[in-house]
């Protein structure tokens, strides 16, 4: 699929939510794994259609011209 590496994160989390984690992370942190690869993930496709978005906006300005 792709090459991976290990990492180590640090998060800041409310309390109960961090209990939360830490409970799933002892009992299957492949999970929580998936959980953080998937909302990275997501978050990657917006910036990168954010970027691509804001490319063609100024693309069509481009070639549009200044609009009076």
């Amino acid at each position: 699929m792709w090459e991976t590496r290990s990492v180590q994160l640090s998060v800041r989390l409310p309390s109960d939510i961090a209990a939360q984690a830490e409970a799933v992370q002892e009992k299957d942190p492949e999970f929580l794994s998936r959980v953080v690869l998937y909302g990275l993930t997501r978050r990657s496709i917006y910036e990168h259609l954010r970027q691509s978005d804001t490319s063609e906006t100024t693309s069509d300005m481009e070639v549009a011209g200044p609009q009076p």
